[in-house]
């Protein structure tokens, strides 16, 4: 059988404004290998493709020094230009060392396409503790983008004009995806000439819904949903689900209201200056008006337990600008339900006589979890059906038992024991990833430093997230003894379900008892450097689901007390 092949439809009316044509494209196909390549971070590759489709105009490469210390100041470019949010190039010492001012850089995405060349016109070291307290008001890795700052963006910032080879290729949800042109042509074509556009990157329930009705009512205008399909707040519910929901959502709207496009953004969570930068970006796409929310792209609490911002801190800030930025703000409200009189109402304006019917996000996922009635004055139910698929009851979904513990704790038999319990119990998939097996196999050639071994660890830690999403059980046996790569694969894993960590909590005198290799022996020798327990630290949990001693008890009887706390956990009937 013959197959046609067809590129994935790029929705686009105008080339953006530097985006390359013709001779130059193929110029720098010719020379391409030829030049230091960088392959893009998700959020790299985000920010890129919203500067090639003129989403972040008047932008048109990433920051140098000079702007970018003048958006950390003022939240203008130096140009003096409103943009309150530093689109930053990162790289590492190594890269920067080697990269010089005038020279150019292909940046390719995950399969290696070439997307764009950076023409460099400034290097620096980052100041990430004034990064932070500028743009997200606080240097607390609490929040998840300064988080993200500390540990995932490298050491300097490359600034320089962006030249567009091609768009990143989207094969999904093709039918939603407008470049700002295609989505102003559209607006043009409906004869829409006031759109107000809704931000979101959580599903749309009907207080959303209500709160979307009234803006547009009120305004005598159309309404976009524009929901973010980039990076969101970890913990997020994928977006493959949610633009589900949103076109469930789209359903029950009138005809010709509304329209549904998906942004490619990665989002910081910066409250107030992530306002006023949505709102800049939603101008870009053709939109009237923006609606700003309570909290709008608030991250939650900090580490003393308060909120990041004031929750109307972004309404006040966006107000401020918008004659200036040329886009009307919607200030709204939280919209609480009446049982009474069976509408909502915003907060101000609910009946002082009753009490707002309400589902925090905790309560929701709960009742979907446990298979609860969630009533049609919170949601549609086509939308909870979707949501469902995300949150089976927790005796379906995958989950992993990670045991952690020095050389010689019982690791190994205990893991082996409990792999061949739940074989017995149930029918689903369980797989054994011990620490000995996987050194020979998936990390063979990783060494015993600090940085392998850390290696070692997320290695595992991607397999086991990958059959845990599948509905699996996994059960990893390894010592692990720094406490950040076990930070890391908790959240890998729990972003696809359950995660119970084992701290195998045996004294090491006992361990030592029990080596039938002679490694401690050899260890203290000085025969084996780096050694967990003798010559290296073992950092022991702070808070495990299950901690074990081993040391006089068999493990049989540890077995089945840890089948009675997995089902009081409720992943085993």
């Amino acid at each position: 059988m013959e197959l046609t092949l067809t590129s994935p439809v790029v929705k686009l009316n105008n080339p953006a404004q530097n985006m390359l044509t013709g001779a130059a494209i193929k110029a720098y196909r010719l020379i391409e290998h030829e030049l230091p390549s960088i392959t893009l971070t998700q959020r790299q590759l985000c920010d890129l493709e919203m500067i090639l489709n003129d989403g972040f105009a008047p932008l048109t490469g990433f920051l140098n020094r000079q702007d970018y210390e003048s958006v950390l100041d003022t939240m203008r470019l130096a140009d003096g230009t409103v943009w309150p949010m530093p689109i930053m190039f990162d790289v590492t010492r190594e890269m920067a060392a080697k990269t010089e001012i005038g020279s150019e850089i292909v940046l390719r995405d995950t399969e290696g396409l070439l997307i764009a060349i950076l023409q460099v016109n400034d290097k620096w070291e980052i100041d990430k503790k004034r990064e932070a307290e500028a743009v997200f008001g606080a240097d607390d890795q609490t929040h998840p983008a300064v988080h993200y700052l500390y540990n995932e963006v490298k050491d300097f910032y490359l600034g320089g004009k962006i030249l567009g080879i091609a768009h990143p290729c989207h094969y999904d949800f093709t039918h939603l995806r407008f470049s700002p042109a295609a989505l102003r042509a559209s607006f043009a074509e409906r004869k829409w000439d006031k759109i107000v556009a809704f931000q979101t990157r959580n599903p749309m329930h009907r207080a959303h819904q209500e709160l979307t009705l009234r803006a547009a009512e009120q305004l005598g205008a159309n309404i976009l949903i524009h929901p973010v399909v980039g990076m969101t707040k970890p913990g997020d519910i994928e977006y493959y689900t949610r633009v589900r929901c949103y076109e469930h959502t789209l359903k029950t709207l009138p005809a010709n209201l509304a329209a549904l496009s998906l942004l490619p953004l990665a989002m910081r969570m910066a409250g107030p200056r992530e306002a006023l930068w949505h709102a800049l970006i939603r101008k870009n796409y053709g939109c009237t008006h923006f609606i700003v929310g309570r909290d709008h792209a608030g991250p939650g609490k900090n580490r003393a337990g308060e909120n990041f911002y004031d929750p109307y801190a972004a309404q006040e800030l966006t107000l401020s600008y918008q004659a200036e930025i040329g886009i009307g703000i919607v200030p709204f409200q939280e919209m609480m339900f009446s049982h009474k009189q069976s509408r909502y109402f915003t907060v101000d304006q609910f009946p002082k006589d009753e009490t707002p019917a309400g589902i925090s996000g905790t309560e929701l996922r709960e009742r979907l979890e446990k298979n609860k009635d969630i009533p049609e004055w919170f949601s549609h139910p086509d939308v909870i059906a979707e949501l469902r698929k995300v949150y089976p009851p927790k005796h379906k979904q995958g989950f992993t038992v990670f045991f952690s513990g020095l050389p010689s704790s019982g690791k190994s038999t205990l893991a082996n024991a409990l792999f061949l319990k739940l074989r017995e119990m149930t029918d689903r998939p369980v797989t054994l990833l011990d620490g000995d097996v996987v050194r020979t196999h998936l990390s063979k050639g990783l060494g015993f430093s600090q940085e392998d071994r850390e290696e070692n660890i997320t290695r595992v830690g991607f397999v086991a997230k990958e059959i845990t999403k599948h509905g699996g059980i996994v059960i990893c046996a390894m010592v692990s003894p720094f406490a950040r790569a076990r930070q890391i694969v908790r959240k890998m894993i729990s972003e696809e379900g359950g995660f119970i960590e084992v701290h195998v909590a045996t004294p090491l005198e006992v361990c030592e008892q029990r080596d039938r290799k002679g490694l401690y022996q050899k260890a203290r020798q000085g025969l084996i450097q780096q050694f967990t327990g003798i010559s290296d630290v073992y950092e022991a949990p702070d808070a495990p689901e299950i901690k074990i001693d081993t040391a006089g008890e068999h493990p049989e009887n540890i077995i089945n007390a840890m089948i009675a706390e997995m089902k009081i956990l409720g992943y085993i009937l």
